[in-house]
């Protein structure tokens, strides 16, 4: 019976040693700085509250219509790339490498706190690439969904963001990536119709086949400064839409 016992241990190993290669990545010297501490934050804030959390304590009153940008790597490029943007009334609120369920868990402190008129929520991408854990299209919906009702009952218009064409993830080798974009922009666009929300079609807008078009991004997926400058038609035709149409009733706050 030893060997059959031998076998049962050894499978076990074999099986486990890739869930924790991917969930427990031990430190290396290869790891920089800002790997360590991002895995660190997970642990302590795993939603990153304490990302804006100062910026937004100091935020003055302005005249212009509050907007706010909350979503990931994408939206915290572009006030990375071109801060002229964001002019006076308009937030970046992005963090790189977030799913839904993050930008969900700060939602109220990044938007609802801030008493913006219009809301771009743009997430979903590493939803598809499981950065925080493998996650169905439909756990991303929930979390979009909500995030746009809560606005909604605070009466904040919305805009739904399109997630930007990737033909792969570099960060995920081997992972289809395409289909899942396109359903998951299709539902986007169809829920932004059915609840009054905008929806601002980037992936239109910077689409070569199911890639993003090499001249409009430094990785793939990421767009670079002419990228931005192809989004920002599509964002200010979104904004404009979304300040012209009557707000939600709002609820208590």
């Amino acid at each position: 019976m030893a060997v059959p016992i031998l076998f049962l241990a050894v499978a076990t190993l074999l099986c486990a040693a890739p869930v924790q290669a991917q969930t427990a990545p031990a430190a290396t010297p290869e790891r920089t700085r800002a790997d360590q501490e991002a895995e660190q934050r997970l642990h302590t804030d795993w939603a990153w509250l304490g990302r804006y959390g100062e910026a937004n304590a100091a935020l003055q009153p302005t005249r212009e219509p509050r907007i706010v940008f909350i979503g990931d790597s994408i939206t915290q490029g572009w006030i990375d790339m071109v801060p002229a943007f964001f002019t006076p009334g308009r937030l970046d609120r992005g963090i790189g490498g977030q799913t839904t369920p993050q930008m969900l868990l700060r939602f109220r402190q990044d938007v609802i706190d801030l008493h913006p008129a219009v809301v771009q929520i743009m997430g979903g991408t590493n939803d598809i690439a499981g950065n925080t854990g493998p996650m169905t299209p439909e756990q991303t919906k929930a979390n979009i969904m909500s995030m746009a009702e809560l606005a909604r009952a605070h009466g904040i218009r919305v805009i739904l963001a399109s997630i930007t064409p990737a033909a792969n993830f570099p960060w995920r080798p081997g992972l289809e990536t395409a289909s899942r974009i396109a359903a998951m922009n299709a539902w986007l666009k169809d829920y932004a119709a059915r609840t009054g929300a905008m929806y601002a079609d980037y992936w239109s807008a910077l689409h070569d086949g199911q890639a993003l078009r090499k001249d409009l991004t430094y990785d793939g997926v990421h767009p670079n400064k002419a990228g931005y400058a192809v989004m920002a038609p599509v964002a200010e035709a979104a904004i404009r839409a979304a300040l012209s149409a009557p707000a939600a009733h709002a609820s208590a706050r």
